[in-house]
């Protein structure tokens, strides 16, 4: 049962954050009486969803929950006041809620009503949907999915820069299926200058509008770009240092609707932790990272990665000049190298798409609460 719960709760994928993801269902026995899930940042949590779909009496039932039920008044009321005024007789949760606000406290309300509660504590299927969720409060930043394609020999383009297209059609409609769920996606100029990006969702259902993130140091984003010739539709947002945040270059930019934003530089490069946080102060869950072997290589190096999505295409373009992943000096032997926790790979396409993961979310979930500010749920 909970791992249908859980498999509800991937519904709200793209919908709902910075919320958690949530699933719901309340059964008698091995009987399903209703199904719920979180279904928008906002609207009814998956347990109040739950019950009101429910076509017959709840009372006495048991409640299959992917995440602790919420105990405080936020943008709606605790879950844990429905679930007690629908006699539901026992809660099994497969995961508590590390959150400030919630710390243990929905279950303590629930036992304290008389309603069995029972932590199965299911990391391995609940905490792989709540990696977003957990990062932002454990880690203060969002959780990153760092995209690239590359050729059979590692390369991104040709030694000129050419790159369109090395991944098949295939391929470019899952990036696009990421970036019509994901909150921001990020580059770095030379890519702006090198591709000229929409950085939108196209030809897919589109779950929300990301925010279009430029690391640009020295503000070389070209005024007729097309990112910024349409940040008046898609929010778009340059991070450059902070001198040239106050320059007429950043005025001309702002008056085309594009956010400036100074901040932090270290050794000419915009500091990426600090970046990050504040990315997430701004309830930015879930970021994609699809710049260039500069872009990349920082956020690699910088151990910010928490997913890669590669997709590699069964060519050659050779080329010492040629760019692949990570240009600067890597590790001397091979004890050093990046390893991902989990790797999979499948067919996309022509293609084989290569998914890593470098996070481990059931540790996450194990770990004691931060104090990310906000509201849970």
């Amino acid at each position: 049962m909970l791992r249908r719960a859980v498999a509800l709760a991937r519904r709200g994928e793209g919908r709902v954050e910075p919320n958690p993801m949530v699933g719901c269902l309340i059964a008698r026995g091995d009987r399903i009486i209703a199904e719920g899930h979180h279904r928008r940042f906002g609207g009814s949590h998956a347990e109040v969803d739950a019950l009101r779909r429910a076509e017959s009496h709840v009372r006495g039932a048991t409640m299959y929950v992917s995440l602790e039920p919420c105990c405080h008044q936020g943008k709606t009321p605790p879950c844990t006041g429905a679930i007690i005024e629908a006699g539901i007789a026992r809660v099994v949760v497969a995961a508590s809620d590390p959150h400030p606000l919630v710390r243990g406290g929905g279950i303590r309300t629930l036992r304290r009503a008389g309603v069995v509660v029972d932590i199965l504590k299911n990391e391995a299927a609940a905490a792989d949907v709540l990696a977003p969720y957990l990062t932002g409060i454990h880690r203060r930043r969002p959780y990153v999915i760092a995209k690239w394609a590359q050729s059979l020999d590692g390369k991104l383009a040709t030694r000129r820069g050419e790159s369109k297209w090395i991944s098949c059609t295939a391929s470019r409609r899952r990036v696009h299926r990421l970036r019509a769920r994901v909150d921001a996606i990020l580059v770095g100029v030379g890519t702006v200058i090198a591709d000229d990006p929409l950085l939108t969702a196209r030809d897919v259902p589109l779950r929300r509008t990301a925010l279009r993130v430029v690391l640009d140091g020295h503000l070389r984003t070209p005024p007729r770009s097309r990112i910024v010739r349409t940040a008046g539709t898609v929010p778009t947002v340059i991070c450059t240092e902070r001198a040239a945040a106050r320059g007429a270059k950043a005025e001309r930019l702002r008056s085309a609707g594009v956010e400036v934003v100074g901040c932090a530089m270290r050794s000419g490069r915009i500091v990426l932790p600090d970046l990050l946080r504040s990315l997430c102060e701004h309830d930015v869950t879930n970021l994609m990272v699809e710049g260039g072997p500069a872009v990349l290589g920082a956020f690699l190096r910088d151990g910010l990665v928490d997913e890669a999505w590669a997709f590699v295409a069964p060519i050659l373009i050779g080329g010492v000049d040629a760019p692949g992943v990570i240009t600067d000096i890597g590790p001397t032997d091979l004890a050093r190298m990046l390893r991902p926790l989990l790797a999979t790979a499948q067919r996309s396409g022509v293609d084989t798409f290569h998914r890593l993961q470098f996070t481990d979310p059931a540790a996450l979930l194990k770990r004691g609460a931060g104090d990310r500010r906000g509201e849970s749920r």
